[in-house]
This record gives C-alpha cells, structure tokens and sequence, in this order.
C-alpha cells in the first residue's frame, strides 16, 4: 500500500496562501487538475500530485482540533529550506535523530495543519 495523496480544504481567502507555502516553501509544483465543480489546485512532488487542495467555507479555525497530528515530507536542502522558513517569518522548530541520523523541522502550513520535514543525513 502506497500513501497517493493528502486533501486539504480551506475557504478561498485563504487558499491562495496554502498553494504558496506548498510551493515555495516545500518545492510542489501547481500541475494539473480535473475540471471539478469547485475551485482548487493539485501540487506535484516527484510528478506525481500529492496534495489536493479545495476551496471550502466548511472548515474553520474554530472548529475542534483534529486528530491528525502532522504530515510528514522527506526533503533535501535542509539550509535552503529553514532560510525559506525564516524568510516567511515562519516558525519552526528542529530536532536531529541520531540513531537514524534524520534532521526534522516541524512547523504549521497557513490552515494550522502540522508539517514535518525529515532531511536524511543533514544537519545545521
């Protein structure tokens, strides 16, 4: 069994700003997307889309926290990609595993979601 992709839903003011965080901070790329009945993006890693996002006014930031924890991506340039973050005014947070020796930085995407960037062999 393979992971084929993650959906996120967000109103429209706000989805703008997710498609970027995705693309300019983790690399995705905008691809393309069936011609559904509602607006949204499809962002590309490796060819293939991995995240979906829709627009929905369903969703809101007070609505009970969800159970998933974090979403987890394995990225390279892990200098590269904490000065994107600092960029962005985002904050994170690091952490090394050295028993695998995997640097982590967790941060929030704009909806709240929690975003894990494990960076094999890398460290600051």
């Amino acid at each position: 069994m393979k992971l084929d992709h993650i959906n996120i839903a967000a109103p429209a003011d706000l989805l703008g700003e997710v498609r970027n965080f995705y693309c300019d901070i983790l690399g995705l790329e905008e691809g393309p997307r069936p011609d559904f009945d509602f607006h949204g993006y499809w962002l590309y890693g490796e060819g293939k889309p991995i995240i979906h996002l829709m627009e929905s006014d369903r969703h809101y930031a007070h609505e009970r926290q969800p159970y998933l924890d974090h979403v987890a991506f394995q990225v390279e340039d892990l200098q590269g990609y904490v000065q994107r973050l600092e960029q962005a005014g985002i904050e994170y947070k690091l952490n090394y595993v050295s028993d695998f020796n995997i640097s982590q930085v967790f941060c929030k995407d704009p909806c709240g979601n929690g975003i894990e960037a494990n960076f094999f062999g890398e460290q600051l």
